[in-house]
This record gives structure tokens, C-alpha cells and sequence, in this order.
């Protein structure tokens, strides 16, 4: 036997944190897979440190 029932507030609250809950986990799951997919396409194997590298500017080879 409960010790309390459930107020009609209660409930109210907890199919809304219920549905905020999944909400956040929908926006998580669409940053990390935004994520994975541009790490993917790009190979992320260099970052942007604020330094010209010639092998990123268009059209020109990168001296060896």
C-alpha cells in the first residue's frame, strides 16, 4: 500500500519530464551523429589552429 497517492499534478509532471527527456535525447543523437557523419567526410586529421597550411587552399599542391 502507498504511503501517498499521486496527485493529478504529479502525473501531469512526469509524462512531461517524460517527453522533455526524450526530446533531449533525440537532439543528442542528432549532434553525435551529425558529428560522426562530418568526421567521416572530412577525416578530421587536421583542426583549425589559426595557421595557413597550403595543402588546404583549393587547387594548389602542397610542396613534398
Amino acid at each position: 500500500m502507498a504511503l501517498q497517492t499521486l496527485h493529478d499534478m504529479h502525473i501531469r509532471r512526469r509524462s512531461r519530464n517524460i517527453g522533455l527527456g526524450l526530446v533531449l535525447v533525440g537532439f543528442i543523437g542528432i549532434v553525435f551523429g551529425l558529428t560522426v557523419v562530418k568526421v567521416q567526410q572530412l577525416g578530421a586529421t587536421q583542426a583549425f589552429d589559426h595557421v595557413l597550411r597550403p595543402e588546404l587552399l583549393p587547387g594548389e599542391v602542397a610542396p613534398e
